[in-house]
């Protein structure tokens, strides 16, 4: 089991924060450091100073870390065009020597869509420009140098593009794929996917989604095991139940209700719940949601005494 970091910086931190986080990450053995994908707040925080970036904030990270592996659960489709956006992953794996994960959403929050001006179309279309833009982002990357790409779809068109920069990682980096949508979305992961990530969910729900995924996976010709399966939970955990209580209150929410929907109270019980969650769904990856930034020491405790029982 693979235990990765993964942050919610629209919720309120610096970029500053964000390098700590990382940075810390890094030193503790962490397998890989993600944020999210949003420009609004979620929730009664305050989300001060405002949004970052998030594939701003990976180009920083890439040159101010050099071991974890970056990236961002997930990029929404919607936020930029897929063509843009292939340009500027590609460029920040050549800044990070190849250490970027590209995971890529429909889009969904729609208050930061109003909010900030930005299309969100219906669900059908939502989905179609979705999986034109996972064929136009792959198609600019798998294309030889020296070639061209050409794409003619419903919402999107390129003709001849060059299909530069290339990504450090050949053909690709990591592409990674989620949600608990039953048709398109395993028919999308099957089609593109190296990773697929369920987050939030229980683990029957968790499970289920995994082999729909799987049954498209077989169905387009891939070999069991060919998608890495992930799932996504909260944690709070401290050394007894009173640092656990702590943790959870930062983040607003109780002990309690995390360690049935989360990674939550002592060691113990969070290495307990990581072997469940391994068992029953097969999951080699886990992205902790750390909501407290502020608490390195968080890292350094699940990094210490439950990451050598994990992995």
């Amino acid at each position: 089991m693979e235990l990765r970091i993964f942050t919610e910086p629209q919720q309120g931190a610096h970029y500053d924060d964000l390098l700590r986080v990382a940075k810390a990450s890094e030193d503790a053995g962490f397998g890989a450091f993600f944020r999210s994908d949003h420009y609004l707040k979620m929730g009664s925080v305050s989300g001060l100073p405002g949004p970052t970036d998030a594939w701003i904030t990976l180009a920083g990270l890439a040159r101010e870390t050099s071991r974890i592996r970056l990236g961002t659960l997930v990029t929404a489709a919607t936020f930029r065009h897929p063509s843009v956006l292939a340009i500027s992953v590609a460029q920040v794996d050549q800044m990070s020597g190849g250490r970027i994960e590209f995971g890529l959403g429909s889009g969904w929050y729609a208050d930061e869509h109003t909010a900030y001006g930005i299309d969100l179309p219906p669900v059908r279309e939502l989905f179609d420009r979705y999986s034109e833009q996972l064929a136009v982002i792959t198609g600019l990357w798998d294309t030889p140098e020296g070639g061209t790409f050409s794409f003619e779809g419903e919402h999107y068109t390129l003709k001849d593009a060059p299909g530069l920069p290339k990504p450090v990682q050949r053909p690709r980096p990591p592409v990674i794929l989620g949600g608990t949508g039953k048709k398109r979305t395993p028919e999308l992961a099957a089609r593109y996917a190296d990773e697929f990530n369920v987050p939030f969910n229980d683990i029957e729900t968790a499970r289920a989604q995994y082999e729909r995924v799987d049954a498209a996976a077989e169905a387009a010709g891939r070999r069991p095991g060919d998608i890495t399966r992930s799932a996504a939970l909260v944690v709070a955990v401290g050394r007894d139940d009173a640092e656990a209580a702590r943790r959870a209150d930062a983040i607003g929410r109780e002990v309690a209700e995390l360690k049935t929907n989360g990674v939550a109270g002592t060691v113990s019980e969070a290495v307990d719940t990581i072997g469940r969650w391994r068992e029953s769904t097969g999951i080699t990856r886990l992205y902790l949601q750390v909501l407290d930034l502020s608490d390195l020491d968080h890292l350094d405790l699940i990094a210490s005494e439950i990451m050598p029982q994990v992995s």
